[in-house]
């Protein structure tokens, strides 16, 4: 007999890390995953910010914590999976979300600073959290990594050279860690979300000539909201998606087809 639709989605029981989970597309990733009964290790570089969701997530009845950790540095990263393995024992999923985006303009005037920063946190901070999650998720019997990506890791995006090269080696890393992980029990998959409302794409959304360039250009005609990414990413962790590894799943209102 078929699964029942709410099993094909029951994180019951499941311990899951979210990045950049504070606001955004992270906060309302961690608010699905809690109601559909995981226990939520809501991350960011704030803990009080991270605190202010975890406790709202509560408050609904569900089970979150704070977690600091600025994945673009490295004792952070080893000090996070510390606690997480001290604490719980056990990790099922990851959600690498967290990113940075700290330069808008010409690429051939990108400097050294802003490099560093964007490659440390976009691409080292990546490589490293599902690295060590890859660990700890397979010692607990399997699991699944969902990587945010983006839709300018496919199509380079003006103004944004340098993030569009970092979100491209996302891509590559989630291929790479999916062929590793399948033999561990450890489902990896990425998310490709387009032009969403946030503080972090403000630069865009903020900009009323921009905006309606983009969205102009959109099949759906508008910028998305973030609780519009969670759908994708609930079937990308759930028991729902038990076959399902390597892919890169675009939510991006027909940018790539436009």
């Amino acid at each position: 007999m078929s699964a029942s639709v709410s099993a094909l989605f029951d994180l019951t029981g499941k311990v899951a890390l979210i990045t950049g989970a504070s606001r955004g597309i992270g906060a309302a990733i961690a608010r699905t995953l809690a109601a559909s009964g995981a226990h939520v290790i809501v991350s960011s570089r704030k803990e009080e910010e991270c605190e202010s969701v975890a406790a709202a997530i509560r408050d609904s009845g569900g089970s979150a914590e704070a977690l600091a950790c600025h994945i673009g540095e490295m004792e952070q990263i080893e000090s996070a999976f510390e606690r997480i393995s001290a604490q719980h024992g056990r990790l099922h999923i990851l959600v690498n979300n967290a990113a940075t985006n700290p330069y808008f303009g010409p690429l051939i005037d990108t400097d050294l600073a802003a490099f560093q920063k964007t490659v440390d946190v976009n691409i080292r901070g990546y490589f490293f959290m599902s690295a060590r999650g890859m660990k700890l998720i397979a010692a607990s019997g399997g699991g699944s990594i969902v990587n945010v990506a983006s839709v300018n890791g496919v199509r380079p995006a003006a103004g944004q050279g340098l993030y569009s090269m970092t979100k491209a080696a996302v891509i590559s890393l989630t291929q790479a860690c999916a062929l590793e992980g399948g033999p561990l029990g450890v489902r990896v998959n990425a998310l490709l979300p387009g032009l969403t409302d946030t503080k972090f794409a403000s630069a865009l959304t903020g900009n009323p000539k921009i905006l309606a360039g983009v969205t102009q250009r959109l099949p759906l005609g508008r910028a998305a909201q973030p609780d519009e990414m969670v759908g994708a990413v609930l079937y990308l962790v759930s028991p729902s998606a038990s076959y399902t590894t390597g892919a890169c799943l675009t939510v991006d209102g027909g940018y790539l087809v436009s």
